[in-house]
């Protein structure tokens, strides 16, 4: 069987309340807000069992339901969240009666995954990037707009749940800084693992993040993080981009392990962007600086440090994963009826990816309404 089939093969086949206010609450939220949500996690790998951990550590939600296509990740989920139900077939696990579900699978799925629980109307919390090419992102687009507006959809761009991103946040848009007048920002860092020991014909989508068909190359599956934090502060995304990649060290697969690109907004401003992954020992750099009129910003998943002159005034690290604020802001909001809908804002930074990857592999310089209309 051909390795993209087999995935898509599983995918395809993988005071005091009043009882009238209890049963409304219940209706728009989908979980009573004194219990606990039912989770199903689909796609059981690295990432799908790390964060599902994240889910059951929160005493208002509990792992229900696990779906993959592999044994030994059905086995090890199994292991983990014991009683919960298996599937080996997506759609029959959103046909179950889990209250969410946790959609964790390889990136070139995403916009299956979401179309189908969209459908199913769950709340949704899926990992990053919407899809891997322009026509996934919009697939992503158009069922976030006909989603329940009842249901939560989360997509696991952390940064904005987090603590030290949030107050950066609030600095830059108050204005005390003045305007942004450019951005700039990097992920350089390492890369993930290659995996081994599984049969040939697995390989592609056991390492499917090393192939640009499946994972969208490092810009989309890894670097969306960034163009979503700088799409946020900015409150808009980026009109065109140009940019260079290439393979300096990487021997394995098809993605690039470097590029630098450049964004343009509609006003005129800015954004410059460049991401290895190298992992040069001793140096590491991933985050985002905003710079104003009176000021900068420098924000990362490390914490914040804030200029208002010639030397930081304002510094505060962050000494855990934000994947968790993400995960405790969904259980939440959808407990006690918080709903929000980051479909649209979270297809649009993956296009904006998907606009910078195609102006590298192309050599020329891409617009937004070419990826729109792509």
């Amino acid at each position: 069987m051909e390795n993209n089939g087999s995935r898509r093969g599983f995918m395809t086949n993988v005071g005091a309340a009043t009882g009238l206010m209890i049963a409304q609450s219940r209706a728009a939220r989908g979980s009573q807000a004194n219990s606990a949500i039912t989770l199903g996690l689909i796609g059981c790998g690295n990432r799908g069992m790390y964060v599902s951990g994240l889910f059951a550590k929160n005493e208002f939600a509990r792992v229900a339901a696990v779906c993959d296509i592999y044994k030994d990740r059905i086995e090890e989920a199994r292991k983990k969240y014991s009683g919960a139900q298996v599937f080996t077939d997506y759609k029959e696990l959103l046909n179950s009666n889990v209250d969410a579900v946790l959609i964790a699978t390889p990136a070139y799925l995403h916009p299956e995954h979401f179309e189908a629980a969209v459908n199913a109307r769950k709340h949704i919390f899926m990992e990053k990037p919407a899809g891997v090419d322009a026509a996934g992102c919009r697939r992503v687009k158009a069922a976030a707009l006909r989603a329940d507006p009842t249901k939560r959809i989360t997509v696991d761009y952390q940064q904005r749940y987090g603590t030290e991103y949030r107050r950066a946040y609030d600095v830059v848009r108050s204005g005390e800084l003045g305007a942004i007048q450019m951005v700039r920002a990097a992920w350089l860092g390492g890369g993930p693992a290659i995996k081994s020991g599984h049969p040939a014909d697995e390989e592609k989508v056991r390492n499917w993040f090393f192939y640009r068909e499946l994972s969208g190359d490092i810009l989309v599956e890894q670097d969306c993080h960034n163009v979503d934090v700088v799409n946020w502060f900015m409150g808009m995304h980026p009109v065109k981009a140009s940019g260079y990649g290439s393979r300096r060290l990487r021997q394995y697969g098809d993605i690039f392990d470097n590029v630098a690109c450049t964004f343009q907004f509609a006003d005129g401003r800015v954004f410059s962007y460049s991401a290895n992954q190298f992992g040069t020992p001793g140096f590491q750099d991933v985050s985002e600086t905003f710079m104003c009129d009176y000021g900068a910003v420098n924000v990362s998943r490390r914490g914040y440090t804030i200029w208002r002159g010639k030397q930081p005034e304002e510094r505060v690290q962050t000494k855990y994963d934000i994947t968790a604020d993400a995960v405790n802001d969904f259980v939440d909001g959808v407990r006690n009826g918080r709903i929000e809908n980051m479909g649209v804002s979270a297809a649009e930074s993956t296009l904006t990816a998907v606009m910078a990857l195609t102006a590298c592999a192309s050599g020329r310089e891409v617009t937004w309404e070419e990826m729109s209309e792509a």
